[in-house]
């Protein structure tokens, strides 16, 4: 009878409704590891180490094509419809070449991650500020112009007047970019400083998923007249480019082409091509159509019309003109200049570009198999990213450098994290940045399918922002006020800035200019917006979304913490670093993490407990 009334009893139980307001949710977090084919330590074969490096090589150079296109007006290579195209083809090379040093530094020193480094849109804002204190371009005349010519047909003109690709035209441009080199330097050692002295670790307990979520979706979406008016040489090509990477990358992903072994056709051995190349893809096909249209006349030959641009022949001649061979070095393009209101702009860049690279250590180390980046891994890693705007500023890239964003997605469509192979991509992209021949196709694609790439590629970048609210509690009206206001004001102040340079007038020259180029860079505004209100409203951990930024080290040992975190450990000499006491103290080490991260870690890992269902003493909690 006991036994009947115990079973009704528990029949009671199950049926009795959860209150799901007493019910302690799992917080989101990054530690679901994927599964993958090469994890971050694997080391493939050397031939797959060689394709997969290409292709990672491949996924920078979709983006590369794009640099010189957008600094090309603001510095001058471009001035109406007469652009220094061999100019283009070696700011390419050398983007190329950094990228590979910096790429390599990173995954042997910095944060050991497979990350490949690149240049960033964050930069391109304080650029155009820079660029714009040198006044208005020189009037540029097409090659063979005769300046006598000119003069006598114009005798009032007092503009200055060169011929494109002469060395005065070079040299107009050359200003402008020695302006950027120097402020560039200047501004990176603050970010060597915040990285190697530990600051940055310090800083994340106060940088969430809602900054870097401002941050970064502001550096996409203040870029998109840009991509408006470059696909405005003819949306046709424009949207045709766009639909075929939608087509490819999404609608296609999952067809594979046909792979033969032993002298049979394999379907479920293919090879995802449209999955891993849609750009590239995208890109081949547009020129093509882009070559049709242009042999059959569909688009003039008149330079002045605006549809000019989408010909494949405007550009030809810097195929010829280009040598084979280029290498790039420190200090090509003249002396590095410093002005005092280019290094506050290009500081908003910097520190817009680390809050961007933290995001991506962390996605980069899901998407590889690694635990969540250490403290001393982060730091190491904003110091080389430091080390690495400099090499990019003493070289002239035009751009600083860090994470690249896209190169981290093909990680996850590739199943492949391993670090061995983004060094492979980082030797190819050595190799091939010196063949200025190579470099050249690259300048020769029409403006309108660069166009296409860009409404795809900003987007992204802006999505890319937004995805870490996957870690924010959106039902908090605190968020969504913080999220709202830093957006609105990180878009609306610098597009009134831009308009109204003029309004403001301090009195003093420097401090009017320092004023014009913060105000009108949007991830300064938004991002500092949303990092003050974000850090002085109040709102619980779990509210924020810093719960899922942190990583789980409680209950383990020291050995078991050194072997779980290895993959961040120095190249060489470890046992030496973790047998000293006090290389404890010091940010970059791997051992620092003990000092740093132990508190965080046990709340952390006990709350997880917790919310999974299990009481203090391990045993597993009931429903009810």
């Amino acid at each position: 009878m006991a036994e009947r009334e115990h079973d009704k009893i528990e029949v009671a139980k199950k049926k009795m409704p959860i209150n799901n307001d007493d019910k302690v949710e799992p917080t989101k977090s990054i530690d679901d590891l994927p599964k993958l084919q090469y994890a971050i330590e694997d080391v493939p074969p050397w031939y797959i180490c060689i394709v997969l490096g290409l292709q990672h090589f491949l996924t920078l150079a979709t983006t590369v094509i794009s640099a010189p296109l957008i600094i090309s007006a603001p510095l001058c290579i471009q001035v109406g419809q007469e652009t220094d195209e061999l100019a283009k083809a070696e700011i390419i090379g050398t983007i190329f070449v950094v990228a590979g040093i910096n790429t390599f530094l990173q995954t042997l020193f910095g944060c050991r991650l497979p990350i490949v480094q690149g240049g960033s849109a964050a930069f391109l804002p304080p650029l155009f500020a820079i660029a714009s204190t040198f006044g208005d371009c020189p009037t540029v005349l097409p090659m063979g112009s005769n300046l006598t010519e000119f003069y006598i047909m114009n005798p009032n003109s007092t503009e200055p007047v060169v011929i494109n690709g002469s060395e005065e035209h070079r040299e107009a441009w050359r200003a402008r970019m020695r302006a950027v080199q120097g402020t560039l330097m200047v501004a990176s050692v603050l970010e060597i400083l915040v990285g190697f002295s530990g600051i940055m670790g310090l800083l994340l307990k106060f940088i969430g998923p809602i900054v870097i979520t401002v941050t970064i979706s502001l550096i996409g979406l203040s870029l998109a007249n840009l991509a408006a008016n470059i696909a405005a040489n003819q949306w046709g090509i424009a949207f045709l480019t766009f639909a075929l990477i939608l087509i490819f990358s999404q609608y296609m992903a999952k067809i594979k082409i046909p792979s033969y072994s032993n002298g049979k056709c394999s379907k479920s051995l293919g090879y995802p091509i449209f999955q891993l190349f849609p750009v590239i893809l995208a890109i081949l096909v547009a020129y093509i159509v882009s070559v049709i249209l242009t042999y059959t006349d569909v688009f003039p030959d008149d330079k002045d019309h605006i549809y000019y641009k989408a010909r494949t022949d405007s550009r030809i001649s810097v195929l010829t003109n280009a040598k084979w061979f280029r290498f790039p070095y420190p200090g090509q393009w003249g002396k590095p200049t410093v002005t005092v209101a280019g290094i506050f702009g290009m500081l908003a860049g910097i520190v817009a570009s680390m809050v961007e690279s933290i995001g991506d250590y962390y996605v980069a180390a899901r998407l590889s198999g690694a635990p969540p980046p250490t403290t001393a891994a982060i730091n190491r890693g904003i110091g080389m990213e430091g080390i690495g705007c400099i090499l990019a500023g003493a070289w002239g890239t035009g751009n600083g450098t860090t994470s690249y964003s896209e190169n981290i997605g093909a990680l996850g469509i590739t199943q492949v994290g391993s670090r061995r192979v983004i060094q492979t991509g980082a030797v190819i992209m050595l190799v091939l940045g010196v063949i200025n021949k190579f470099c050249a196709v690259f300048v020769t694609i029409p403006d309108p399918i660069v166009g296409g790439i860009y409404i795809v590629m900003f987007g992204m970048v802006t999505a890319v922002g937004l995805s870490n609210l996957q870690f924010v509690d959106l039902n908090s009206s605190r968020n969504l006020f913080i999220l709202g206001v830093s957006l609105m004001l990180g878009l609306s102040v610098p597009d009134w800035t831009n308009k109204n340079k003029e309004m403001i007038n301090t009195g003093e020259p420097i401090i009017d200019e320092i004023f014009r180029v913060l105000l009108s860079t949007s991830m300064f505004i938004g991002g500092g917006v949303a990092f003050f209100l974000d850090n002085t409203i109040p709102g619980t951990k779990k509210e924020r979304g810093l719960l899922a930024w942190v990583h789980q080290t409680g209950g383990l040992s020291a050995e078991e913490t050194r072997k779980k975190f290895s993959c961040y450990d120095m190249p060489f000499g470890n046992d030496a670093i973790y047998n000293a006491s006090w290389t404890r103290y010091i940010p970059i080490c791997p051992n620092f993490l003990s000092v740093t991260d132990t508190e965080d870690s046990s709340e952390i890992g006990e709350k997880s407990k917790q919310a999974e269902g299990y009481t203090n003493d391990g045993h597993e909690q009931s429903a009810l």
